[in-house]
């Protein structure tokens, strides 16, 4: 299992790095990234503290890849931009964008803001637009599909926008305690629940294999 969207005390989550990425290792995953939430109040606290104990576990643990990033949530659409570059230059490996997720109230415009916007997934996206999935294909950003509570319920909607457009998915907890981390197997349940055929299922977890190897 590789999980690309998760979150500690650094931002909405119970436990620290070290926990997390403990509890997923011994989950059984290969992969994590770490993206706690962030504004311009805390951006720079955060990355910088994510990049360093990141690289240090992963110099001592070759089990699992621990990914320092980032998930610019709840801003003006206008500041996204400047956000996901302030990001990259403090080191984030992996930039996510909260969606306009159904069960929050994101600010109309997010989806497409995040989607011109030099990210590598936009999460929970649950109000997309067939036109935003396709500007998502076109630049080759995934779309999140949630086995969280609440987002997942839109997991239906997005995978059908993927496959009319080409888009990529990936699959993610929003982890912010360890029982919100899945194995495999109930990550694939979630993916079949939203429709989707074994081959876009193996597909899924390729485009996150693909993300992880290059963070």
């Amino acid at each position: 299992m590789i999980d690309l969207h998760t979150h500690t005390l650094f931002s909405d989550g119970v436990l620290i790095p070290s926990e997390l990425i403990h509890r997923a290792e011994i989950k059984g995953y290969r992969a994590i990234a770490l993206t706690d939430h962030a504004d311009s109040s805390n951006i720079d606290f955060i990355i910088p503290r994510v990049v360093k104990v990141c690289n240090d576990l992963n110099k001592v643990n070759k089990r699992i890849k621990a990914i320092p990033g980032i998930e610019i949530s709840h801003v003006p659409p206008k500041l996204i931009p400047s956000l996901v570059k302030e990001a990259k230059g403090l080191g984030a490996r992996l930039v996510l964008v909260h969606g306009e997720t159904i069960v929050e109230p994101v600010e109309p415009g997010t989806n497409r803001a995040a989607l011109e916007s030099d990210i590598d997934i936009l999460t929970h996206p649950g109000h997309i637009t067939k036109e935003d999935a396709l500007l998502a294909a076109k630049n080759g950003i995934c779309l999140e599909l949630s086995t969280r509570k609440g987002h997942s319920l839109a997991n239906g909607h997005v995978a059908k926008m993927a496959k009319e457009t080409k888009a990529k998915l990936i699959l993610a907890t929003d982890a912010h305690h360890y029982t919100d981390l899945v194995t495999k197997e109930e990550a694939i349940r979630v993916a079949r629940a939203a429709g989707l055929s074994q081959r876009e299922i193996e597909a899924l977890f390729k485009n996150a294999q693909e993300i992880a190897d290059r963070c």
